[in-house]
C-alpha cells in the first residue's frame, strides 16, 4: 500500500510540473532569517540546503487554520504531540518538543498555544538549525514572522468567522501612515473556543501595536508590544483497553475532569525593539533586544490507568510557571566578489520559576480545598488516587452509577511535588559565509560556539504521614557550564537557475537542563549536553508558474550521557535515537486556475541503537490540498490528510491506529474587498485519534465542523 502511495506521489509531481504555464507571482518563497541578513536580494528557498515549509497568512486564511496544530497537520516530516492538552507540541522527523518555536528568529520557548492573528508567514525548518538559532531545534524548529507597519501605506481589514462548534473569532489589522518616514500598525483578535468534547471552552485574546520608523535611506527600526491573555480547558483524551491495545472507541464522548479543575490560564508581555542599517553598499547592521514576561499555569485530572475490571484512575497536578527573559542580538553582514560573510552575537538571559502541586484527594473539605462535582461515575479513594470502581464495558456512564452520598474533593495546593528556581545566562557567537565556489556552485559553511551558564536552586521537599509534600527549608542550588560548537555545512549544485541540488550537514545541542529547565535531569549536572547530527540530500526545482518540488532524503542521530566514570572522569555516551527518511513537497500554482499543496514524508526512527522503534512516530504521513477557482467569484479546494500508526510509549503497548481525514473549503468573492469562506473539516465525520501523551490519555480527533468566516478589506 505505501509503495502505491509513494509512486501516486510522483505522478503527481511530474504532472504537475509539465501542466503549468504562465508566470505567477507567489508568496513565501522567502526566509525572514534570510530576509533580515541579505544585502543584495534575499535567498530564495531554491537556495537553501533544508527542507522547508512555508505557510503564508492567505494559507491560513483559506485553510482555516486556528493553531499551530492545524499547519502540521499539512506539513510532511513533521506530526503533532498532545502536550497535554494545554500547549503546542510537535515532532520534527521523530524529535519531539514543546520549545522549539521562534518568533521572528527568536526564542518563544514557553508552553502555551500560539495565536495565528499578527502572522505573515510561519516557516517550518526541519531538520538541525544550531548555527541561526542556538540550542534546542535538534529535529527541527518553527518560526512565527509577525505583520509589522509599511510605511507609505494605509490599509485595514477584518476578519471574523463562527463555526458549528459554537467558537467565533473576530481579529482587525489596521496600518497607518504617520508620516512619510513613520508608520503604525494594529493587530487585535478575540477567539471564543470551543470543540467537539463536552465541557470544552476557552477565550483568546491578543493586541499586537507596531511601528517602523525610517530614520534615514540607510537605517530603519521596528517597534512592537504584544499583550496575550488566555485561557482554555484542558483535555487530555481517553484511556485505550489492554487486550485490543487501542483507544476505546466506545469512550470517545466521555471526558475526564471539569471545566473548574481541568483548566490553564496565560498571560505575556512582549516588547521587541530592532535597528537594521546599511552602513555601506556593501555592509549592514542588525541590531535587536527582546524582552518577554510570562505567566502561565494549568492543572487537570486524567487517566492515569485503566482495566475493565477496575475501571479509569485518576490522577493529576497543578504547574505554574513564571518566566522572564532578556534576548539580545547583533549581527554583521559583508558582501565580498565570492560571496557574503555574516558575524553574529546573542545574549540570552531568562529566569524561570516553576512549581508544582500533585491532586490530593479526600472525603472531607475545608477551606483550602477545591470540590470536584463527581457526575456520573461512583469514585472511591485510595492511596491518594482516585479510583473509578465501575467496569465500563459499555463504555457508558448514567445517574444510576451515581453513589449519591459518597462525595470527592481535590485539593491542589497542599500537596507540593517540587518547586525550582532557575537563571539561564546563554552567550553565542557565530560565522556563516555564503561562498560562491563557482557559476554552478555554492557552499554554505559556518559554526557557532555557545556557552550557557545554568543555575537551578531545587527546593527541598518532605512528604508527611498523610503523603502530603512541604517544604523543608534546604534549598542547593547547582551552577553547569555547557560549551559547545555545532558546524554546519552546504554545499549547493545548480545545472540551471530555476533547479538545485544539496547535501547539508549540521549539529544542534539541547543542555541536560532540558527544554523547561526545571532539572538536570538526575545527572547532578554533571553530563554534557546531548547532540544531534543531521545528514540531508536534496533537489528543489522552481517552475516558471511558481510550482515548486522538492525531495530530501535525511538521516539524523543522537548522543546521549548515560553513566559516568568517576574514577576515569569520562562519560559514556549512547546512542538515543536514529532517524532516516525522505520527503516530497509540490506547492504553488499549477496554472492561472489551479493550485496545489501537497507533501509526503516516511520517517523510520528507533529509540536507540538496535532497541526498536521510537513512539509517537508514524511511518508514513501525506497531504494534500487542491485549489481549483472556477471564475473571479468562486473557489473550491478539497484536502487530504493521512497518518500512518504509531506506538503510543512502547512497540508491545498501544497503538495509535491509522487515519485518513478529508476536508473541503469554498471562497466566494462577490468584490475585490470582500471575501466570504465555508471551511468544512473532516468531511466524512470520521473517528479518529491525533496523538496520545501516554497509553490512557488519547486525544480524539475533531469530529465534523463547519466554519463560516469573512473578510473585509478596507
Amino acid at each position: 500500500m505505501k509503495k502505491i502511495i509513494f509512486l501516486f506521489a510522483l505522478v503527481i509531481t511530474t504532472s504537475a510540473i509539465y501542466a503549468q504555464d504562465e508566470t505567477l507571482e507567489v508568496k513565501g518563497k522567502v526566509l525572514y532569517k534570510d530576509q533580515v541578513n541579505s544585502l543584495k536580494p534575499p535567498v530564495p528557498i531554491l537556495d537553501v540546503p533544508q527542507s522547508v515549509s512555508v505557510i503564508t497568512d492567505d494559507d491560513i486564511r483559506n485553510q482555516g487554520f486556528r493553531q499551530i496544530g492545524d499547519l502540521i497537520r499539512y506539513t510532511p516530516g513533521v506530526n503533532t504531540s498532545q502536550g497535554e492538552g494545554h500547549r503546542d507540541a510537535v515532532v520534527f522527523r521523530g524529535v519531539r518538543s514543546t520549545a522549539d518555536f521562534y518568533q521572528d528568529g527568536v526564542r518563544d520557548d514557553v508552553q502555551y498555544y500560539r495565536s495565528l492573528y499578527n502572522v505573515e508567514q510561519v516557516e517550518i525548518l526541519k531538520g538541525g538549525d544550531a548555527l541561526l538559532f542556538g540550542r534546542g531545534g535538534t529535529g527541527g524548529l518553527i518560526n512565527r514572522v509577525s505583520k509589522t507597519a509599511q510605511i507609505g501605506e494605509t490599509f485595514s481589514s477584518l476578519d471574523t468567522g463562527i463555526d458549528s462548534f459554537g467558537g467565533g473569532d473576530v481579529a482587525m489589522d489596521g496600518n497607518i501612515i504617520v508620516n512619510d518616514n513613520v508608520a503604525f500598525r494594529l493587530n487585535v483578535h478575540v477567539d471564543s473556543l470551543a470543540n467537539h468534547r463536552d465541557m470544552f471552552s476557552g477565550d483568546r485574546v491578543g493586541v499586537n501595536p507596531t511601528m517602523k520608523i525610517q530614520v534615514d535611506s540607510a537605517t530603519t527600526i521596528d517597534l512592537s508590544y504584544e499583550y496575550a491573555d488566555h485561557e482554555r480547558f484542558v483535555d487530555r483524551g481517553i484511556p485505550t483497553d489492554d487486550a485490543t491495545k487501542s483507544p476505546i472507541d466506545a469512550m470517545k464522548d466521555i471526558v475526564f475532569g471539569t471545566k473548574d479543575l481541568n483548566t490553564t490560564t496565560l498571560e505575556a508581555n512582549i516588547l521587541k525593539g530592532s535597528l537594521n542599517h546599511n552602513y555601506s553598499d556593501t555592509g549592514k547592521l542588525n541590531f535587536s533586544v527582546t524582552a518577554n514576561d510570562f505567566r502561565k499555569m494549568y492543572q487537570n485530572l486524567y487517566v492515569s490507568d485503566y482495566t475493565a475490571s477496575m475501571g479509569a484512575k485518576m490522577d493529576g497536578y497543578r504547574d505554574v510557571t513564571m518566566r522572564e527573559s532578556l534576548i539580545i542580538s547583533l549581527s554583521s553582514i559583508n558582501e565580498f566578489d565570492q560571496g557574503t560573510l555574516t558575524v553574529g552575537f546573542e545574549m540570552v538571559d531568562t529566569e524561570n520559576n516553576n512549581h508544582r502541586y500533585n491532586t490530593y484527594f479526600s472525603s472531607t473539605r475545608d477551606d483550602n480545598e477545591i470540590f470536584m462535582p463527581v457526575r456520573n461515575m461512583n469514585f472511591n479513594v485510595a492511596n491518594g488516587n482516585l479510583t473509578n470502581r465501575r467496569t465500563l464495558e459499555t463504555g457508558g456512564l448514567t445517574d444510576a452509577d451515581v453513589t449519591q452520598d459518597q462525595v470527592t474533593y481535590v485539593d491542589y495546593i497542599s500537596d507540593l511535588n517540587n518547586q525550582s528556581d532557575t537563571d539561564i545566562e546563554v552567550t553565542s557567537l557565530y560565522l556563516q559565509g555564503n561562498i560562491d565556489l563557482a557559476d554552478q556552485w555554492n557552499m554554505i559553511l559556518g559554526g557557532r560556539y555557545d556557552e550557557v551558564e545554568t543555575t537551578i536552586k531545587q527546593y527541598g521537599i518532605t512528604v508527611d504521614g498523610t503523603g502530603k509534600g512541604a517544604l523543608n527549608g534546604t534549598n542547593p542550588s547547582l551552577t553547569k557550564k555547557d560549551s559547545l560548537f555545532s558546524p554546519r555545512l552546504g554545499l549547493i549544485f545548480k545545472p540551471q537557475e530555476n533547479m538545485s541540488l544539496y547535501f547539508s550537514y549540521s549539529e544542534a545541542f539541547q543542555p541536560r537542563s532540558g527544554e523547561q529547565y526545571k532539572t538536570f535531569k538526575g545527572d547532578s549536572g554533571k553530563f554534557d549536553p546531548d547532540v544531534f547530527e543531521n545528514t540531508e540530500l536534496g533537489f528543489k526545482y522552481d517552475t516558471d508558474s511558481g510550482l515548486s518540488l522538492a525531495l530530501a532524503y535525511f538521516t539524523g542521530e543522537q548522543t546521549k550521557a548515560t553513566a559516568f566514570d568517576n574514577g576515569t572522569g569520562e562519560e559514556t555516551r549512547e546512542i538515543g535515537l536514529e532517524i532516516d527518511g525522505f520527503e516530497i513537497t509540490l506547492n504553488g500554482q499549477v496554472n492561472d486556475n489551479n493550485a496545489i499543496r501537497f507533501g509526503l514524508a516516511s520517517v523510520d526512527a528507533t529509540k536507540s541503537k538496535g532497541s526498536g522503534a521510537a513512539k509517537e512516530i508514524p511511518e508514513l504521513t501525506y497531504s494534500l490540498w487542491y485549489t481549483h477557482q472556477a471564475n473571479d467569484l468562486f473557489e473550491i479546494s478539497f484536502g487530504a490528510t493521512y497518518q500512518d500508526e504509531s506506538y503510543i510509549n512502547a512497540e508491545s503497548g498501544p497503538l495509535l491506529p491509522d487515519y485518513t481525514r478529508l476536508d473541503m473549503a469554498m471562497t466566494i468573492t462577490p468584490s475585490e474587498n470582500d471575501v466570504v469562506r465555508i471551511n468544512i473539516e473532516n468531511l466524512g465525520d470520521e473517528t479518529y485519534y491525533l496523538h496520545s501523551h501516554s497509553d490512557h490519555q488519547v486525544s480524539v480527533g475533531e469530529s465534523q465542523n463547519v466554519r463560516v468566516s469573512y473578510s473585509k478589506r478596507f
